[in-house]
């Protein structure tokens, strides 16, 4: 099978392609910048390109004779002329205009949890209005997944919050301690779009993707604190404290928090029952664990005690 794939050198991209490689897939995949990405250039049947989205039928021209159109396109924060409306709205419609417009058969598009026009945040409304308006096209077979964080190895989840604990003096100031997650690990997000493919119960419908289980904000850092060892003391923040340090560190470049995603947070990114089960039973998942996965490339330790802990607190 010919797959296109958009947005295909991050974190989700490179496991994604790796393993439809893996299965014998012919890859093409378009980014801006193929110079940085020479780690995919290794892998057999895959190629590299780069194009001007908006160019007169360039984007046509490159995903004609494809089988599979995947959009992975996507930023956590504006830079430069990179704007929310520009690469999850702009370049996503741009995508499903141009894939129904060769005929290629099949669109996978990924959204994001929460995902609303009306939503309080930027990154969650401009995330809402693309899924709303590709879902809508007529004659297109496409299919788009809204996962919770996502992890695994080379994640920036966890990894980034053990690399912000090695730095921090003794205490840690957490912003959203209180926010809740459904951790979803990328092996289990990689077979909800492969297993989507070929599969037409799952043309025109959203994918809310979450793990087996939630966990606060806090227990998932004091989680990554004790499998690297770290004695920090995490300070939970409360609203009044989070919204202006998010507010102040989204000053910086590369901060760790912006206001928006302060707002994001503000709702828990969680999976209903109903969705978990829709997710699970039609893409056929077998959800994995984070103690099943975390320690083979955080710390190697066999913390599952402590999730136990944060499980039969959140049962009180």
């Amino acid at each position: 099978m010919k797959i296109c794939i958009i947005g295909g050198t991050g974190f989700v991209g490179t496991h994604l392609i790796t393993t439809l490689v893996s299965q014998g897939h012919s890859i093409k995949v378009i980014t801006r910048r193929p110079e940085r990405h020479r780690h995919l250039r290794t892998l057999p049947t895959v190629k590299i390109v780069d194009i001007d989205f908006f160019g007169n039928k360039i984007l046509e021209r490159q995903i004609d004779t494809y089988d599979v159109v995947i959009n992975l396109a996507g930023i956590l924060n504006p830079s430069g002329a990179n704007t929310f409306e520009l690469v999850h709205e702009k370049v996503a419609l741009r995508i499903a205009e141009a894939t129904k417009a060769v005929g290629t058969p099949r669109l996978l598009h990924m959204s994001a949890l929460n995902a609303d026009e009306n939503a309080s945040s930027d990154y969650l409304r401009s995330k809402g209005r693309a899924q709303k308006k590709i879902l809508a096209i007529d004659g297109l077979y496409v299919t788009t997944f809204s996962p919770s964080v996502i992890f695994g190895e080379a994640d920036s989840f966890f990894n980034r919050f053990a690399q912000l604990l090695k730095i921090m003096p003794g205490i840690f100031p957490l912003t959203c301690a209180s926010a809740r997650f459904a951790p979803i690990y990328i092996g289990d997000v990689v077979d909800a779009f492969i297993n989507s493919i070929d599969n037409t119960d799952t043309y025109g419908k959203n994918y809310n993707l979450c793990g087996p289980e939630s966990f606060s904000l806090k227990e998932l850092v004091q989680y990554t604190a004790g499998q690297i060892n770290s004695r920090c003391t995490i300070m939970s923040l409360n609203r009044f404290f989070s919204k202006p340090l998010a507010q102040f560190m989204g000053l910086f470049p590369g901060a760790p928090i912006t206001l928006d995603n302060y707002k994001s947070m503000s709702v828990d990114s969680v999976c209903s029952d109903e969705a978990q089960s829709a997710a699970n039973t039609e893409l056929d998942l077998e959800l994995r664990s984070i103690e099943s996965i975390v320690p083979q490339y955080l710390g190697g330790k066999d913390f599952s005690g402590k999730m136990d802990y944060f499980r039969a607190k959140s049962r009180r």
